[in-house]
């Protein structure tokens, strides 16, 4: 990868105050704010004798992927593509695909570092306890990562505009938000609910990182529903990606 286009994409990011608010900060932010209320650092019966905060890291890990995956990256790529960049760059040494795989990598590292952002919030404020899984929670972020960034190539793959990335996007967010479970931990979902939303990619995320936060390895299941959701995705961005 050509370290200078990395370079200039991570410098453009920073620019971008509502990218690095939504993306790095947002989720950590929400998490203090459910941690504030007493309710939420109480133990919860019903879900498995956990505490709703402790639920609710997960929740803000995956909250800062999904806003990278299906906000800020379709929102970008589609940018440059409709601006004529991606076009231009490919009359140059510089190959259209660096600045795709800078743009995915910059958005993938920024994403990362606020679900480590969270997990240490929620330790130092919180009293949550780190994945006791670690291995197989990086396993399950990473698979994660590369669903989202996926999901975010698809979107772009299929929008023509910028206006039409956004539009695409936000349909996609809030339902990926519900699957994550922003609004309802998936361990507190009825059952048949569960089993529909474990199959969708956050669905699966959220069940592998609390399976290994809890000390578990994650369900096989859930890795290849993750797998099996970044293939289909990346062939479909693959399939349908235009330069111009």
């Amino acid at each position: 990868m050509n370290t200078a286009v990395l370079r200039t994409e991570f410098r453009l990011f920073r620019r971008e105050p509502a990218a690095v608010f939504w993306i790095f900060l947002f989720p950590t932010l929400l998490l203090a704010i459910l941690g504030s209320i007493p309710s939420f650092r109480e133990v919860d019966k019903s879900m498995g004798g956990l505490r709703p905060i402790d639920a609710y890291v997960p929740v803000a890990v995956l909250i800062a992927l999904i806003m990278s995956g299906v906000q800020s990256l379709p929102q970008a790529l589609t940018g440059y593509r409709e601006r004529g960049i991606l076009r231009r760059m490919s009359a140059t040494p510089v190959r259209p695909s660096a600045l795709l795989a800078a743009q995915m990598l910059v958005q993938g590292v920024v994403a990362l570092a606020s679900a480590l952002l969270a997990l240490v919030v929620g330790r130092i404020a919180f009293d949550v306890r780190l994945p006791r899984q670690p291995a197989g929670y990086l396993l399950a972020l990473l698979l994660a990562a590369a669903a989202a960034l996926a999901l975010g190539n698809l979107v772009s793959a299929l929008s023509r505009t910028t206006k039409i990335a956004g539009a695409i996007g936000t349909a996609v967010f809030f339902p990926m938000m519900f699957c994550a479970g922003v609004w309802l931990p998936v361990q507190s979902m009825p059952h048949g609910l569960a089993r529909v939303v474990q199959l969708t990619p956050f669905g699966a995320a959220a069940r592998a990182l609390n399976e290994a936060a809890s000390g578990h390895w994650p369900g096989w299941a859930h890795l290849g529903v993750l797998a099996l959701w970044t293939v289909l995705l990346t062939a479909g961005a693959a399939r349908w990606f235009r330069w111009e």
